[in-house]
């Protein structure tokens, strides 16, 4: 039998101990009360603009933390994030598998940016140096981030990274097959329910095999 090369990595359990549909579950909400967090700082940020502003001679350059426009594209984002956060975990419980979707495109979307700063990593590691530079002076253990052999710095940041990377992509496998349990469990009650109900099969007209003629064909199976 035929099978797909992807299907021996699906699996009913996460984390060694619990479904996926509740592993996907606990990760939903576990995302949706980290953006929570974020969006209630970011409002209060927004409503009291002198307790998080951060001048350019604080942060010793000549750029401010977050203006007005950024603080507002950080609200919008953690809002979408809240909102898709939210329909991952109410389609893992109600078992609609299209509400998932939405949030596994936002776990690909995430792993591509993380690998895309690995691999910028791995191709210009001198660039750990110029932002190091660039944090402001009062950094915690700025100094001595700085002293480490830059090379290193760049396999300590890249394990940290291939660390974080093999993490995010446990956890997209896990709500990928909570996406294909619920979608063969949804399409596997469709097939139960069409062959429990009555249903009329007509055949057509047979030669019988003793006689030679064409004889009409028995009356219709009804199955219930």
């Amino acid at each position: 039998m035929l099978s797909s090369p992807w299907a021996r990595f699906y699996s009913n359990s996460c984390c060694l101990c619990c479904h996926v549909r509740t592993g996907t579950i606990i990760l939903g909400v576990w995302y949706l009360i980290i953006n929570s967090v974020v969006l209630l700082i970011l409002l209060s940020a927004l409503t009291d603009p002198d307790q998080y502003h951060l001048t350019s001679a604080e942060l010793g350059g000549e750029f401010e933390f977050m203006d007005d426009a950024n603080m507002c594209i950080a609200t919008a984002i953690s809002l979408l994030m809240i909102l898709i956060c939210a329909m991952a975990t109410y389609g893992a419980y109600k078992q609609h598998a299209a509400w998932i979707i939405p949030f596994f495109c936002y776990q690909i979307f995430d792993f591509a940016l993380n690998t895309l700063v690995a691999i910028s990593v791995l191709v210009y590691p001198s660039t750990i140096q110029d932002y190091l530079h660039q944090l402001p002076n009062n950094f915690p253990y700025k100094e001595e981030i700085m002293s480490v052999n830059p090379t290193c710095l760049v396999v300590i940041i890249l394990l940290f990274i291939s660390i974080i990377l093999a993490f995010k992509g446990y956890l997209i496998s896990c709500v990928w097959n909570c996406y294909r349990y619920i979608n063969g469990r949804n399409n596997s009650d469709v097939l139960v329910y069409i062959t429990t109900n009555d249903t009329a099969v007509l055949l057509p007209p047979y030669d019988d095999p003793v006689n030679g003629a064409a004889k009409d064909p028995p009356p219709p199976y009804v199955s219930a």
